[in-house]
């Protein structure tokens, strides 16, 4: 049994942003592996831009070389919206502590989250920084220095801000897709 630092998310596309996330949290010296897991579709919205297999093939790719770094399927493959703490209670079946991040922005609708009170017993929240939003001193801050989202690349796509290994092949993807 491991501690690990759980990192969902759309990555609708993935981003440096999300790679700067991951690079901070190797510096934790008690989580073990850090799992990387795509919804099929957030629950907070309605529709994705990239489909959930096209995106877990871009996060696959991206970290096939990290060591710590595990891609999970969980969420893709039960092809419906996952609440977190439904994929919590899948990890801790494998795992005795998990670090669960979130991102800034996410602060302000944090307590709408499905069962958020019984996810608040389960997990040890890091908060990644994101537009100055201030951290409450009873979450774990996670000193981020890329200020880019999925939604602003989508609108204006910026080749710099994609993870280079694939890079064009995102550009792409959104270019011929016309995904805003």
């Amino acid at each position: 049994m491991e501690t690990i630092a759980l990192f969902g998310g759309s990555f609708d596309p993935p981003h440096i942003g999300h790679l700067a996330v991951i690079e901070a949290l190797k510096e934790f010296e008690d989580i073990d592996k850090i799992i990387v897991m795509p919804t099929y579709l957030n629950p907070f919205k309605t529709k994705s831009h990239a489909s959930s297999e096209q995106r877990l093939q871009w996060l696959r790719e991206i970290f096939s070389q990290e060591e710590r770094v595990i891609v999970s399927d969980y969420e893709v493959s039960q092809e419906r919206k996952i609440p977190t703490i439904e994929s919590v209670n899948y990890l801790l079946k494998s795992y005795k502590k998990i670090y669960l991040v979130v991102g800034a922005d996410n602060l302000a609708s944090l307590s709408k989250w499905c069962k958020y009170q019984e996810l608040c017993t389960k997990v040890t929240f890091i908060v990644a920084s994101r537009d100055k939003v201030k951290i409450p001193e009873n979450f774990l801050a996670l000193n981020v220095n890329e200020n880019i989202s999925s939604s602003q690349l989508r609108d204006k796509m910026d080749k710099t801000k994609l993870i280079p290994k694939c890079a064009q092949t995102i550009a792409d993807f959104y270019k011929d897709n016309n995904a805003k």
